[in-house]
């Protein structure tokens, strides 16, 4: 299969908001593989840039890479349609490319612009590609994304990681709904728990995570994974689950999570534009959750909140 890359070079009064609402659409319309580039980038220049054969980016850009199928010209036609709305929104400047990559060097494309980012005091998220030399208490995650969600780079996956990290306590059981790369489960064993399952629509995901998960030295025998509907496969009970997706999928599946959930759970949602997170705090409220908190980031938004069934 060939894949097309897909570059939005931007320049906006709020480059990081400008660029939080077209990875919103990117992801929105499926593009895999998005990759945030900007002159502010926030990779460390002395551990990542300096070592690439590129240099720093000097503009802003959104890249992603759509499948080249059947739906490739319509998807094109709707993307080239809400980045005119949203910037006639905004009079802002914008310009797209594209560009055909072929199967084989799909996931080498953007590996120049994957760098070791340090998710919170403790977190840093390093390419296996890359080196790099912890300091003090630092728990390093390798991670070789391929074709799967979930780098670390975003500020989605970057805020669900603080809350994961937050939540987390030794020996409990943890679900990661669309685990994409494994990156959250890999986070959750390194920080104790002891039981895990991560569940994905897409089999290439499930093979990704299962690969990250042993290149950091998760023994198998703690953790399961699954594909296909995210949450048809659980059966058991979890005492924290997270879904870092889009709000239109985690809506919808609200009212199942407290059957995955043990008495006094927390449940994770992330991949939230900020403008939507009263739509999704406003549903789990409904089913009768308490919000423990709402972090934001970038327009982002991630929310921890607990189980209605909790004593």
């Amino acid at each position: 299969m060939k894949w097309i890359r897909t570059r939005v070079t931007y320049e906006a009064q709020d480059p990081e908001t400008a660029s939080a609402m077209i990875a919103d659409i990117f992801y929105d319309l499926g593009l895999e593989g998005v990759i945030m580039e900007g002159p502010d980038t926030n990779a460390d220049p002395d551990l990542d840039w300096a070592r690439d054969a590129l240099p720093a980016p000097e503009q802003h850009a959104v890249v992603g890479f759509f499948r080249d199928d059947e739906r490739l010209a319509r998807n094109r036609r709707e993307l080239e349609r809400r980045l005119a709305a949203l910037y006639a929104d905004n009079r802002a400047w914008y310009r797209v490319s594209y560009s055909d990559v072929d199967e084989q060097d799909w996931a080498e494309s953007w590996k120049a612009h994957f760098h070791t980012v340090k998710i919170s005091e403790r977190i840093v998220i390093k390419p296996t590609w890359r080196q790099y030399f912890p300091q003090n208490n630092e728990m390093v995650i390798e991670l070789d994304p391929g074709m799967a969600f979930g780098t670390g780079t975003h500020p989605t996956t970057a805020l669900c990681l603080r809350l994961v990290e937050r939540y987390v306590q030794p020996g409990i059981g943890f679900l990661d709904i669309g685990t994409g790369s494994g990156i959250l489960l890999i986070a959750a064993a390194r920080l104790g728990a002891a039981r895990m399952l991560g569940t994905d629509c897409d089999p290439v995901a499930v093979s990704i995570a299962e690969q990250n998960l042993r290149l950091n030295g998760i023994s198998p025998e703690r953790f399961s994974l699954a594909s296909g509907n995210l949450v048809d496969p659980v059966s058991q009970k979890f005492d924290l689950a997270a879904a870092n997706i889009l709000t239109n999928t985690i809506v919808p599946m609200i009212p199942e999570i407290p059957r995955l959930l043990e008495k006094g759970g927390v449940f994770i949602a992330s991949g939230i534009t900020a403008e939507n997170k009263d739509t999704v705090t406003d549903a789990l409220a409904e089913h009768g959750f308490d919000i423990l908190e709402v972090l934001i980031e970038d327009e982002w938004a991630a929310i921890a909140a607990k189980n209605p069934t909790s004593p």
